[in-house]
């Protein structure tokens, strides 16, 4: 049975921008009017004063939004591995999850627990790369990363538009299904992408900046 509501939990290592990329969701999709910051101590989700004084959030919360005939409820966890109990609760509920990777730290321990959580929990996965506005940055040695420490499957759909070949190429390769249909149609269609992706054969990655909103959209 289908359904248009859909709960989907935004996780990360502290520190990685994760509430920053919930703010900016709610502030994009109009379900707030005033865009908050961490550092400004305004953010919509962490709305408890500890969590405001110490710029971590502590408690998971949630939002609702809505994407075209989509029902979001939005959860934001906790980062800080003191809280991972509160966090991994959440995860009993979720459809979906967005975890969040800074470019410029890279995977670190918690996300390596969080990557095997949801593995468990055998919950579809969404990567956010987040903080690539930053010098230094290295888009060819972070999907290398990816690829090596998650899974091979990790795809980046941010090149759609930009090298539709190597898009197309890279996501037909996540499986024999997927390669049956490219070898036969030349392209995938959106039924058979979203049906991998919540098989977890595929693991869409999308690379920005969660502050300056950018590269946001493509969710």
């Amino acid at each position: 049975m289908k359904t248009n509501k859909i709960v989907l939990g935004i996780l990360a290592h502290v520190d990685s921008g994760k509430t920053t990329l919930a703010e900016s969701t709610l502030y994009l999709s109009g379900s707030i009017r005033k865009l908050g910051r961490v550092d400004h101590k305004d953010a919509f989700f962490d709305n408890y004063e500890l969590e405001r004084a110490r710029g971590i959030t502590i408690f998971s919360k949630q939002a609702q939004l809505q994407y075209h005939d989509k029902e979001i409820c939005l959860l934001d966890t906790p980062g800080h591995v003191d809280f991972s109990a509160e966090m991994e609760r959440t995860l009993q509920v979720l459809d979906y999850a967005i975890l969040v990777i800074s470019a410029t730290d890279g995977i670190q321990g918690h996300t390596m627990t969080l990557w095997q959580l949801l593995k468990r929990y055998r919950i579809p996965v969404f990567l956010f790369i987040n903080k690539m506005d930053i010098n230094g940055t290295d888009k060819e040695e972070i999907f290398g990363t990816l690829q090596t420490k998650l899974d091979e499957s990790c795809v980046d759909f941010s090149i759609v538009e930009k090298d539709e070949t190597a898009f197309w190429d890279n996501l037909a390769m996540c499986s024999e299904e997927l390669m049956e249909s490219f070898l036969e149609d030349g392209k995938l269609s959106i039924s058979e992408i979203a049906k991998t992706i919540s098989e977890r054969k595929v693991f869409p990655c999308f690379l920005g900046s969660a502050l300056k909103q950018e590269g946001k959209g493509e969710f």
